[in-house]
């Protein structure tokens, strides 16, 4: 008996046109968003700084008036460092903190080690609690931010009442020393303070907000004349903006640990994840002793069972199973038109025999065909069908 191998044309192989087909909206979807990633970046690519920062032209930058300083003689220095600004820290020099409540606590205290008795001017910019407790020991924030942010000086600081009103309106200040200036209040509590050094000229103001800075505030109000007065005092000023990438903001706090950093409710928080995904996990286990079989609820075509096994057998690589499944299911069936008892099917040496004589075939070949090896790839795969219902055929035909 010869058997010819035809073109494998099964469902269950993918031409290159189909997989392009199925994946094709996906890739143009990636595609879309990579082009608007690079578009974005390209954009944002310019010379464009941070909010408050001297360099930035932005709405939120003060580059305006580190422009107008500089047409005063004021020298104007931008630095990201805890130790260039504690350097700085010197008489000739304003040194402005432009977001304290970054600092870590040992930052915040080896800055004010070094501003205590400078003998310069140090403008800390909107500290909340976290920093002006240490930056300034004998003030205090507020919990409740100013309604309004236009206020007016009701002060003696010159500064303040040469500018007039001006933008400040935003945390509120409280201090216990009488010579401090008290200025911009709102509801009786000062938005800007200016506290002077008891040993020196120097001395530490505090401002509630930093409008007065931005380049899209500072001509509103009086905001320019009070940002010159503050800034301008010294001939040289120090603008710090505090980095996360300065290595003194990574230094070990206290020998504290990861855990010791965590807050309590966070451990607990994380306890009851744990809990609620172990009650999910037991909700979702419904079949929790062996399986039982169950009649499929409609009845589905003997086609469509066959080719979704397929395509199982296809993506797992199973071709193993999937020639053994063929060759057994070919055997069950040639067992009784040869004459050989269903129970000894899968037996060569009862099977063999009969399908030679009844073929007048080589027995060898047929060996091979029925109870042969495992296919090496999908085509061989495909031809071993094909083969194996070009025999029955054969043994069927009258």
């Amino acid at each position: 008996m010869t058997t010819q191998a035809t073109p494998p044309t099964t469902t269950a192989s993918r031409t290159a046109h189909q997989l392009w087909t199925r994946a094709r909206g996906l890739t143009l979807a990636f595609a879309l968003l990579l082009a608007g990633a690079v578009t974005l970046a390209v954009l944002q690519s310019d010379a464009r700084h941070g909010a408050l920062d001297p360099r930035s032209a932005d709405p939120s930058g003060s580059r305006a008036i580190a422009e107008l300083l500089a047409d005063h003689g004021v020298s104007t220095r931008v630095v990201t460092s805890l130790a260039e600004a504690r350097t700085a820290a010197r008489p000739d020099t304003t040194l402005l903190v432009a977001a304290p409540d970054l600092l870590t606590q040992p930052q915040q205290r080896e800055l004010h080690s070094s501003i205590a008795h400078s003998g310069g001017r140090t403008l800390l910019v909107a500290p909340g609690s976290p920093s002006v407790d240490t930056l300034a020991p004998e003030v205090s924030a507020d919990p409740a931010n100013s309604r309004s942010s236009a206020l007016s000086p009701d002060c003696t600081l010159p500064a303040a009442r040469s500018a007039g009103t001006a933008e400040t309106g935003g945390i509120r200040y409280t201090t216990h020393r009488p010579d401090a200036d008290e200025c911009y209040p709102s509801e009786r509590l000062a938005t800007l303070l200016r506290i002077p050094d008891t040993s020196g000229d120097g001395d530490t103001v505090v401002l509630g907000a930093p409008d007065i800075l931005s380049n899209e505030r500072l001509d509103k109000q009086g905001n320019a004349s009070l940002a010159l007065q503050l800034l301008g005092s010294r001939t040289h000023l120090v603008w710090y903006l505090p980095s996360l990438s300065d290595a003194s903001a990574t230094a070990p706090d206290d020998g504290k640990g990861f855990f010791d950093l965590l807050p309590s409710g966070w451990l607990w928080g994380t306890l009851q994840l744990f809990v609620a995904a172990a009650l999910a996990a037991l909700w979702r286990a419904r079949r929790l002793g062996p399986l039982v079989p169950e009649n499929l609820p409609v009845a589905i075509r003997a086609s469509e069972t066959v080719e979704g096994r397929a395509r199982l057998y296809r993506k797992a690589a199973a071709r193993d199973r999937a020639s053994a499944a063929l060759r057994s299911t070919t055997r069950t069936r040639l067992a009784p038109l040869l004459g050989v008892p269903v129970a000894q099917a899968h037996a060569p040496e009862a099977l063999l025999p009969a399908l030679s004589a009844h073929l007048h075939g080589d027995g060898q070949s047929l060996h091979s065909l029925l109870f042969g090896p495992p296919p090496g790839d999908d085509t061989a795969l495909i031809a071993l069908a094909d083969q194996l219902d070009a025999l029955e055929r054969e043994v069927r035909r009258p």
